[in-house]
């Protein structure tokens, strides 16, 4: 398996590594709604100057950025599921289970979790949100999904 990461031009090492791709975006995706966090909250503090008892405490912080706490909530929601694409990344190089299809899920990933970003920052629908959410993690469960079948006759193991 790990051969396949090792071989030459037009292997299946050229596939495995196109994850890579999806996976900057993501990335980039990430960095991209920080920046949005500082952009609002320096404009927030700039606006609505703070006083010692508006950083008092996490609740006192909380009711401060208020007016711009959904860049920071999706900047959180960013660290979790998310984490799931980040574990199998690895996994699917190593072990050369990068597939074109795997490739197609992890863009399908990255591209429903920026919908979901633009969704929860600019208008907040909470049952688009929820269904992009949903099918963004259906893709993710099925990336882990076909990770473990074709991992599975390797390892000896039987379902």
């Amino acid at each position: 398996m790990v051969d396949h990461v090792r071989g030459g031009r037009g292997t299946m090492r050229e596939t495995n590594l196109a994850i890579i791709w999806p996976t900057v975006a993501m990335a980039a995706l990430i960095f991209a709604v920080w920046a949005v966090l500082l952009r609002q909250r320096f404009a927030h503090i700039a606006a609505n100057r703070p006083v010692a008892a508006d950083f008092a405490n996490a609740e006192a912080v909380g009711r401060y950025f208020r007016p711009v706490e959904r860049p920071a909530q999706n900047l959180a929601n960013l660290f979790e599921m998310p984490v799931l694409y980040f574990a199998l990344v690895p996994l699917l190089i190593v072990t050369g289970s990068a597939s074109g299809i795997q490739v197609g899920l992890a863009w399908a990933f990255v591209a429903l979790r920026l919908v979901h970003s633009i969704i929860q920052i600019c208008l907040n629908t909470i049952r688009a949100r929820a269904r992009v959410f949903i099918a963004s993690s259906v893709v993710l469960f099925a990336m882990w999904l076909g990770f473990v079948v074709d991992i599975l006759p390797n390892t000896g193991a039987r379902m």
